[in-house]
């Protein structure tokens, strides 16, 4: 699993052992830069999606991007508690974001749909083995958050897919 980019940990008085967290923050990391890439991608389509379907996907891209954007804090939050400094900024999101770019010329709301699905899926898959990394290093509590936010992309997707038929 993907490594911190911070040289070392902060001090806490957090009982987890060192390789816990080391694994745990970049797991973290590296779910964070994808979730802030996919919350921009899902702006993306929200602001410019076109089609019969506007008004719905519309309010669907406005409900997914407020879901990320409170997924994105809880996880950046557990990096901080766990002694590491979350890969926020947009230069490092850019950098380690591991989905593909999303298309910036999609106007047809379906093709919103299917480019969104897509990157869904991608990501539920590498928080998939996130959890299994952070459990396997003894991190119940960051598991236990990635299994959530698991959830709510799965949920995310089958909305999506139900929208292609």
């Amino acid at each position: 699993m993907p490594k911190n980019r911070n040289a070392g940990l902060h001090a806490t008085m957090n009982d987890l052992g060192e390789n816990a967290r080391e694994v745990s923050v970049g797991v973290l990391n590296a779910t964070l830069a994808d979730a802030m890439d996919l919350t921009n991608g899902v702006r993306m389509a929200h602001w410019t999606v076109r089609g019969p379907q506007f008004a719905a996907l519309h309010a669907l891209f406005e409900t997914f991007y407020d879901q990320l954007g409170e997924a994105t804090d809880e996880i950046a939050e557990r990096v901080v508690q766990l002694g590491g400094t979350p890969d926020g900024t947009t230069q490092i999101i850019g950098e380690k974001s591991r989905l593909d770019p999303y298309p910036a010329g999609l106007r047809d709301g379906m093709d919103h749909v299917k480019a969104l699905a897509a990157r869904y899926a991608a990501l539920a898959k590498t928080v998939r083995e996130g959890i299994g990394a952070t459990d396997e290093a003894g991190d119940a509590d960051t598991a236990d958050l990635l299994t959530g936010f698991s959830r709510t992309l799965d949920k995310a997707l089958w909305m999506l897919e139900a929208h292609r038929g």
